[in-house]
């Protein structure tokens, strides 16, 4: 395979991508397809052992993944897929609603191939969509600037930036319409899609289109383990909603060195008769895509063993962004 992969080639994957009859067989052949092209575009594999490559990124809260985990998002196969509808989507809307504009999409933590970009350009014009990047990794953004050139779609890119998204000043920031931010990981731990929204989204135009549009953190009781055929869960509640504690967040644009408590009073839900917590993690991308538990290394669920006798009465889960981001949980007698 030479260096003459052209947008056309792209924009015909992609468009295999989205169609609703693909079979998930297709769907992971093409995305390995595209992310050879990539790989030999940018002489970036993924999977190298040059520290720099494997070294996650300290941001001003929690991380930015490294360089080679960040290339290897793009296999992540049905959440690559489900943002790629999402994004057309998302444009094709704004495109009804600005009838003769640009639609301007900026996007924070692009990563090395910058897939919802270099993947979804091709299906447009530089006239009807442009794109501004933000990445914190040097490198990344490199290996990204290469790869757009190669694929000949320099004239969609208006800004590169290369800044920390939980701090950034985004000039112009009124003109876009779409806030693409797919920095997250199970559970919301470590990576900055929440400090990132609580910076980014007030400087932001009120209707802006945000990809992924929220993440919620769900808990469940069980009997029987996930993996057992017999497993049924009872959901609890919801531990975090991460859109509303953001516009619960009045007070200013800084992100808060943690969200408020949550707590769970047990006792009352006869948490004798179970065997197992779960914690899940749900991505809702946008409209109605979401990504659903084991869809996505995302969406992988947590599950905990239960101790019993169980002398407490409630579970107090704190999501906290400082000095690192993770959810802890604590139990009150």
């Amino acid at each position: 395979m030479n260096e003459t992969i052209t947008a056309l080639d792209i924009k015909e994957k992609v468009s295999t991508l989205l169609k609703d009859s693909i079979e998930q067989s297709e769907i992971e052949n093409l995305i390995n397809e595209i992310h050879t092209y990539f790989k030999e575009l940018t002489q970036l594999t993924g999977f190298d052992n040059h520290i720099e490559h494997l070294a996650a990124i300290t941001t001003s809260k929690g991380k930015a993944l490294g360089l080679n985990h960040a290339a290897q998002c793009l296999l992540d196969y049905k959440r690559t897929v489900k943002f790629l509808k999402a994004m057309v989507i998302a444009i094709q809307e704004k495109q009804q609603n600005h009838p003769n504009e640009t639609i301007h999409v900026f996007y924070a933590g692009c990563g090395p191939y910058a897939p919802f970009i270099t993947l979804i350009a091709p299906l447009f014009s530089p006239e009807e969509v442009q794109f501004s990047l933000l990445e914190i990794n040097d490198k990344s953004l490199e290996y990204a600037k290469i790869l757009i050139k190669k694929l000949e779609l320099s004239d969609y890119i208006t800004n590169y930036y290369a800044a920390d998204a939980v701090t950034f000043k985004i000039p112009e920031a009124k003109k876009y319409h779409i806030l693409f931010s797919e920095t997250l990981d199970a559970l919301l731990y470590r990576e900055c899609y929440v400090p990132i929204l609580f910076n980014l989204l007030p400087q932001l135009s009120e209707d802006i289109a945000v990809i992924p549009e929220n993440v919620l953190i769900k808990m469940s009781l069980s009997i029987d383990p996930i993996a057992d055929s017999k497993h049924i869960t009872e959901e609890i509640d919801t531990i975090i909603d991460v859109r509303k504690a953001i516009a619960l967040n009045t007070i200013d644009t800084i992100a808060p060195s943690q969200l408020p408590n949550k707590k769970i009073a047990v006792k009352s839900l006869n948490i004798e008769q179970y065997n197992y917590l779960i914690l899940d993690t749900l991505v809702h991308v946008y409209g109605n895509i979401w990504l659903t538990r084991n869809e996505s290394s995302l969406t992988i669920p947590l599950e905990m063993g239960i101790e019993h006798p169980f002398h407490f009465n409630s579970i107090i889960y704190t999501y906290q962004m400082d000095p690192s981001i993770e959810l802890k949980y604590s139990l009150e007698k």
